[in-house]
């Protein structure tokens, strides 16, 4: 049986839109997979998050207050999936990597938010990778695939459909500015490449594409091979 991590954007969970029906349909979806896939799931803080960031920094927090904020509403959006996914939920909402690898088990869904200040998502989603022993990390994103560019900005981005880890970090790291495109935290890239994990970026919102994700093939996005 495969391991897979889901990383989940915020801005897909919560974007204010439908959200209730996506995420319903999500955790019917997961049900659905957990019968061939051992699953872990990390969720996002998205625009909420954002918005407590702002907001603190205007309030003089610094950026390990800043931090825990956007923690918090990782953690929150995590509450609401795992109020969808009722009996398939492991009941205790682990803390960190370890912990979430050692709930997980084949038949359950284990579901996480962030960890500790200076850790994103992404980078969770690959201690949790690591720790679990995963075939591959899904991200699921706002964009359909890994740009040369942010696609939002510059609609001549060229398009990747398969590409090396090394490649991805050298996007995310190249001059144009490191996490412009959302991609993928250059922590986490590290950690995938130094343990031989896939990383599969896709349009989180397309849920067959997501499926096709999880499941390894016939999807639409970009395979960052390790």
């Amino acid at each position: 049986m495969d391991k897979v991590v889901v990383s989940i954007g915020g801005s897909i969970l919560i974007p204010d839109k439908d959200d209730s029906s996506y995420i319903r349909e999500l955790s019917a979806l997961l049900r659905e997979l957990v019968q061939d896939f051992q699953i872990v799931v990390i969720c996002g803080g998205g625009k909420i998050s954002r918005y407590y960031a702002n907001t603190g920094r205007e309030l003089g927090g610094d950026t390990f207050q800043l931090d825990e904020l956007g923690i918090m509403i990782t953690r929150a959006n995590a509450g609401l999936l795992r109020i969808a996914l009722g009996d398939l939920r492991v009941e205790e909402l682990p803390l960190d990597a370890e912990r979430a690898a050692a709930l997980s088990a084949p038949g359950n869904v284990v579901v996480m938010g962030g960890t500790v200040p200076g850790h994103t998502t992404d980078a969770v989603s690959a201690m949790v990778a690591k720790a679990l022993g995963a075939d591959r990390i899904v991200n699921a994103t706002s964009v359909d695939a890994v740009y040369s560019e942010d696609p939002r900005h510059n609609p001549d981005a060229e398009r990747y459909t398969d590409m090396t880890i090394d490649q991805l970090a050298g996007i995310v790291y190249s001059e144009h500015g490191a996490g412009k495109s959302s991609v993928f935290d250059p922590l986490g890239i590290r950690i995938a490449k130094e343990n031989a994990i896939d990383i599969v970026i896709v349009d989180g919102r397309d849920l067959g594409e997501l499926a096709n994700a999880i499941r390894g093939q016939g999807f639409r996005g970009t395979l960052v091979r390790s």
